[in-house]
């Protein structure tokens, strides 16, 4: 499935639940996730979409690590059911 598609879902889904995506673009920054989810209550974390099978680069893998590290909340998601997983349990 393409990562547009992905995407799509997860605005609506959150859209649903009273939150907002936001899509981020980093300045001299490699890596980092491309969308950042606000869900109501303060919950808050960063998403890599990516296209059904298809995995996180080692750059992209580093900068979550890094980011995990300090304490953020990082997931990659490559499918609808990653998406409706993920928010029935927040």
């Amino acid at each position: 499935m393409r990562e547009r598609v992905i995407e799509q879902h997860l605005v609506r889904r959150v859209k649903e639940l009273g939150g907002e995506v936001r899509k981020v673009g980093w300045i001299g920054r490699s890596g980092a996730p491309d969308r950042l989810v606000l869900l109501p209550g303060g919950k808050t974390f960063w998403v890599e979409l990516k296209a059904t099978d298809q995995k996180p680069s080692r750059i992209q893998e580093r900068e979550h690590t890094r980011m995990r590290v300090m304490g953020q909340d990082v997931v990659v998601i490559d499918s609808l059911q990653a998406i409706d997983s993920l928010l029935t349990v927040e």
